[in-house]
């Protein structure tokens, strides 16, 4: 569809010269403020969403030795099915024990199980897990946890 917009400039009545301008410019703001309200709606979250209950957790105080395990859930907020394909840790302490290699429709939920080894660690310790899927928000692909590991103490 072609559409030509012609101002003429009228000599013999100068108002409907003005008044056509004002057409122009009014449809001209029309179509802007279309194509901001169009680029709004795309700025919404296509395709798999990965929105998680809560993305850190804190195992607070623990003994050096101890093994905790923490349950990061989550939900496909998106349009299409998301898939994890990976999840990488930092350091050997921490193990991605489980998710669904599955995809995840639209809607429902899943989780990951994340298992922290505090031998050999001391004091504060914040680790980061990474989830490599087919999310569009790329901002969600980190978790964290931390914990506080203790010495453990020696009996005698």
């Amino acid at each position: 569809m072609n559409l030509r917009l012609r101002l003429y400039v009228d000599r013999k009545n100068p108002a409907n010269s003005i008044n056509m301008k004002r057409i122009f410019l009014a449809v001209m703001m029309i179509g802007v403020a279309a194509s901001f309200a169009v680029a709004q709606t795309s700025n919404k979250k296509h395709g798999p969403v990965l929105t998680w209950a809560s993305s850190t957790h804190d195992f607070g105080d623990i003994t050096q030795g101890d093994k905790v395990e923490h349950t990061f859930e989550f939900t496909n907020t998106g349009t299409e099915p998301l898939v994890i394909t990976n999840v990488e840790v930092t350091c050997g302490c921490t193990v991605p024990k489980g998710w669904t290699r599955d995809p995840i429709l639209p809607g429902n939920k899943s989780e990951i199980v994340i298992a922290f080894n505090s031998s050999g660690k001391y004091g504060r310790q914040n680790k980061v897990v990474t989830v490599i899927s087919n999310a569009s928000n790329t901002d969600a692909a980190q978790i964290t946890f931390s914990a506080n590991v203790l010495e453990k103490k020696v009996s005698n």
